[in-house]
């Protein structure tokens, strides 16, 4: 009998959308190895009104970007809220009345079990759980280093951990010790793969006995990209430096413009790929703003970051969480920024420290051990 996991991600930053198509990929490769096992992936936004879209995920994204401080400050301020109070009722009522469709698109498919990303969609299915309307075991998976009270919501079947820390305070917090599952975040399978640098570098024009640093602008490419490679460069000789322009078109082309003028064979620029993962494969430092499903790539390679420019809130403590564990450095501006590189280009043997404990606390096989534990369950069922 073919089992059918359905997963539930929310547009409302790439994140919650990677780790569900990571989730995605493994389920296809399970299938594709001979099991009975059919999987479903739907974004929440695609079953929403425009309006809701609108308010829900694309001011979020404009907050995060031109007043991330407010972001900050809201980020707080539910955190502290209690689910009971009215403005939460009130939120709870409003995102149910536009998930219709959503409901619909779930009942049609009739899944065994169900992944959320997102709380919204595990919000709602909380409700249906709780008024006897659906007995599927539903699964929520925390896509940060960090538990915001958002996503404390009961009922759940199980809850995926990004750490050890996280699955403590799930369970501090009163969710059922016997459903908190430490995984880690999802990413791709590649990112689990064993990779040879010298062929790899070779393919990408990469000297492989050269340091290499790989600088990531997101997928909207954000930030004044060709400045800051710019100054890292200008810094020094001695190494390499791989900019993902991700689809910032504009950014490309100054890139490529500044390699080809000023730094020939030292400046990679490169637009969006599917391929991180290859070129993570040739780097020995990543500096990136600290996303959980970003960072969760790079400890799966067991890269050290230098991680800047953090969203007020949960990339905050992202950020706390990777420099506790001793696997990146935090620059406040491109000066830090600058003087960090330096730094450990100085010290290989502290740069290798910081790559040890990247991979001590990277768990690449995350998205297996979801949906492991997921299957586990149906076949106990």
């Amino acid at each position: 009998m073919t089992r059918r996991i359905l997963l539930l991600s929310v547009s409302a930053g790439a994140g919650h959308v990677r780790a569900a198509e990571a989730l995605d990929a493994t389920v296809g490769a399970l299938a594709a190895q001979g099991a009975d096992i059919e999987v479903r992936h739907l974004d929440v936004m695609d079953y929403v009104p425009s309006s809701f879209r609108r308010i829900y995920a694309d001011f979020y994204l404009r907050l995060i970007t031109r007043h991330p401080q407010l972001w900050g400050m809201l980020y707080r301020i539910t955190d502290d809220t209690r689910p009971e109070a009215v403005t939460q009722r009130m939120r709870r009522t409003i995102e149910r009345l536009h998930t219709r469709r959503l409901r619909a698109a779930i009942a049609q498919f009739a899944p065994d079990a169900i992944v959320c990303t997102h709380f919204l969609p595990a919000e709602m299915l909380m409700r249906q759980i709780r008024k006897g309307r659906i007995s599927t075991p539903v699964w929520l998976q925390v896509t940060d280093f960090d538990l915001h009270r958002m996503w404390v919501i009961p009922e759940m079947t199980g809850y995926f951990a990004a750490s050890p820390e996280i699955a403590h305070r799930m369970r501090t917090v009163g969710l059922p010790a016997s459903r908190v599952h430490t995984t880690g975040i999802p990413v791709m399978p590649a990112f689990a793969e064993t990779h040879d640098r010298r062929a790899l570098a070779a393919t990408f024009g990469l000297d492989p006995a050269q340091p290499t640093y790989l600088v990531m602008g997101g997928g909207a490419g954000v930030g004044a990209l060709d400045v800051l490679a710019e100054k890292l460069l200008a810094t020094g000789e001695g190494f390499q430096l791989v900019v993902l322009a991700g689809r910032n078109a504009a950014a490309l082309e100054r890139l490529r413009a500044l390699a080809a003028t000023r730094f020939p064979g030292r400046l990679f620029p490169h637009g969006f790929t599917a391929h991180v993962d290859r070129l993570m494969a040739c780097c020995d430092l990543v500096i990136t703003k600290p996303g959980g499903l970003t960072t969760s790539e790079c400890l799966a390679m067991g890269l050290p970051m230098i991680v800047n420019a953090p969203i007020p809130g949960q990339e905050e403590r992202n950020a706390d969480y990777l420099l506790e564990q001793g696997a990146a450095w935090k620059a406040i501006d491109a000066v830090a920024l600058a003087w960090r590189v330096g730094e450990l280009r100085a010290q290989p043997a502290r740069l290798a420290a910081m790559a040890a404990n990247a991979r001590a606390i990277g768990r690449p096989h995350a998205a297996r051990d979801v949906i492991d534990t997921v299957l586990a369950h149906l076949d106990g069922a």
